[in-house]
């Protein structure tokens, strides 16, 4: 499959803005022999501050493996949020996952375990996954218990979104909390085509505005705003939240927003060709085919995710020339380099 060696964090991700109105400056993995796995780019947009963040992390786990994740942040200290997130969730996540290994491999638990596999295999592709899935949950878990309790942070109507996708060998596993998305782009006998992985976890959706109203909050949108349903208090016109899921948001956590990440699991095959992580910014004006058939056109995969963000400037212009853009945050992995 010609996965890259690893290489250090510190080469793939950084908070190397310029101003906090710039662009953030693109970090590409490389194998030992030079050839590029991935891409990173952001651009912001005309709101004021970059609030996303994002981080691709080649050898993660084991040697052929990755972490990829984009966060897109919200609120007055949504900024804040995304960054430490991004800075923080992977080895939260990694030491969750080593913690369950251990737990797994105990002689004492192989027994139970084994049959608790067996029977989770039967409707999942991976014996692995579930694993995963659990360290998941708790890892998102544990990471909005650090965001509450930093007394230096007011996040009661700050937060982040989070699409993370783990690579290990040939499993991938995505985590989304959220309307960020992820897009696999595979071949086949029609030309390239575009899988999304995740749901965008808006209030709009159906179930998502059911828990939220159980927990008596409100799901509506503004008059000036007819497409864009908000979340708000019981009996306050705030926050007025676009995402159903988010770390954060305190306020809105007792009335059904909620820091619980979908899971989902996909097997690699030759055909996959890379997956795309982006901030919602992106999806507003971009379908997922026009996506895919944009890094796959693009010269180098150096330049794929900036040339997404590059298009996805030029939509807005086109399409909502009044509005104010949001922030673009793009990565590129490549599974086939």
């Amino acid at each position: 499959m010609g996965i890259c060696a690893s290489v250090s964090s510190s080469e793939i991700h950084d908070d190397s803005y310029g101003d906090e109105n710039s662009v953030y400056h693109r970090k590409v993995s490389t194998c030992k022999n030079g050839s590029q796995i991935g891409s990173t780019h952001s651009h912001a947009g005309s709101k004021g501050l970059n609030q996303d963040s994002a981080i691709l992390y080649q050898g993660y786990g084991i040697e052929d493996g990755a972490f990829v994740g984009v966060f897109d942040g919200h609120g007055k200290n949504g900024h804040i949020v995304s960054k430490l997130v991004r800075n923080r969730l992977p080895s939260l996540l990694l030491n969750q996952r080593n913690a369950i290994a251990k737990i797994t491999s105990s002689p004492t638990n192989n027994a139970q375990n084994d049959r608790k596999t067996e029977t989770y295999d039967k409707s999942e592709p991976n014996k692995n996954f579930f694993k995963w899935k659990e360290a998941c949950l708790s890892a998102f878990r544990a990471m909005d218990k650090e965001i509450k309790i930093l007394d230096s942070l007011d996040c009661s109507c700050s937060g982040t979104t989070a699409v993370v996708a783990v690579q290990q060998g040939e499993d991938l596993v995505i985590a989304n909390l959220g309307d960020s998305r992820a897009v696999l782009g595979t071949k086949t006998e029609e030309g390239m085509v575009a899988i999304q992985l995740t749901t965008d976890f808006k209030p709009g959706v159906p179930s998502e505005a059911e828990r939220i109203r159980k927990c008596n909050g409100r799901v509506l949108a503004l008059k000036e705003e007819p497409h864009i349903q908000r979340v708000w208090l019981p009996h306050d016109d705030s926050p007025g939240l676009a995402m159903s899921r988010a770390f954060g948001d305190f306020v809105l956590k007792y009335h059904g927003i909620i820091a619980i990440p979908d899971i989902s699991y996909h097997r690699l095959s030759p055909n996959d060709q890379f997956l795309v992580l982006a901030s919602d910014g992106v999806w507003d004006v971009l379908r997922n085919e026009d996506v895919v058939a944009i890094v796959s056109a693009a010269h180098s995969e150096e330049a794929a995710a900036k040339s997404v963000v590059d298009a996805t400037i030029a939509a807005w212009k086109h399409r909502f020339p009044n509005s104010k853009r949001d922030d673009c945050t793009v990565i590129c992995l490549f599974l086939n380099a």
